[in-house]
């Protein structure tokens, strides 16, 4: 009989103690439950998942209405439990996912089958981990792009679910990204036509939408529902889908 809670890993990482938990929650008709923390703060849930599958969901129909006879290379920023990238390869469009993450150990929680999706994107041969820093990715800080292999190519997509929010950031580091510099920086990994796709646990922002506009030829907000059974309501997010 496994323990109602159970610490799975613990590590120090640049960021601070990042840990690995499972709890089978009675309330919900024993379901088991994976978490990830970074310190305080939840990085990751698998009671909520909806809004990280929309994510790619709603970023890689865009990316397929700008290039509907290819196959999509996409990125993927931030792991976690692996829903978003799975999510992506779920879809029959994709041809090639790179996934990049901060954290080393939770790279290797998937690559060691400690969650539940590890498996499934470690055996799919489309798709590729990255352990680097998303954000000095994007604009080329030392010169390799998401892909360290192919520092020089471009994507149809890049989906990014780190920071809470743009406003609501996980490190301060993160915050000169939101701006429009270097979200132009970012766009010179995309196609013509690329999409750039951002969760967001916070209602769609004004000043946010107004840099994307000044940087991309078109963008739009997606506020999706999902059941909060922790609360006993439903709660919402928000995913910014752009296009250059």
């Amino acid at each position: 009989m496994r323990p109602q809670f159970e610490e799975l890993d613990y590590q120090q990482t640049p960021l601070g103690e990042v840990i690995l938990r499972r709890r089978t929650m009675q309330t919900l008709g024993d379901l088991e439950i994976y978490e990830i923390m970074l310190g305080a703060d939840f990085l990751m849930s698998s009671l909520f998942t909806v809004v990280e599958e929309a994510l790619s969901d709603l970023g890689l129909a865009a990316a397929a209405e700008s290039f509907p006879q290819q196959g999509l290379d996409v990125v993927v920023g931030g792991l976690g439990l692996g829903y978003t990238a799975k999510t992506a390869l779920d879809h029959a469009s994709l041809k090639k996912l790179i996934v990049v993450d901060y954290l080393k150990p939770v790279i290797e929680w998937h690559e060691r089958g400690l969650v539940p999706l590890g498996h499934l994107l470690v055996e799919d041969e489309r798709c590729g981990f990255e352990y680097g820093d998303f954000f000095q990715r994007a604009v080329k800080a030392q010169g390799v792009g998401f892909d360290s292999a192919k520092p020089d190519a471009k994507y149809h997509a890049i989906l990014l679910d780190i920071d809470h929010s743009p406003a609501h950031l996980l490190n301060d580091k993160h915050a000169s990204f939101y701006r429009a510099d270097e979200l132009s920086l970012m766009t010179e990994q995309l196609h013509p036509g690329g999409v750039f796709a951002l969760w967001s646990d916070d209602p769609p922002e004004a000043s946010f939408m107004k840099t994307l506009r000044d940087v991309f030829l078109s963008c739009e907000t997606h506020v999706v529902p999902f059941e909060n059974p922790i609360l006993g309501r439903s709660s919402e997010s928000t995913v910014y889908v752009a296009k250059v």
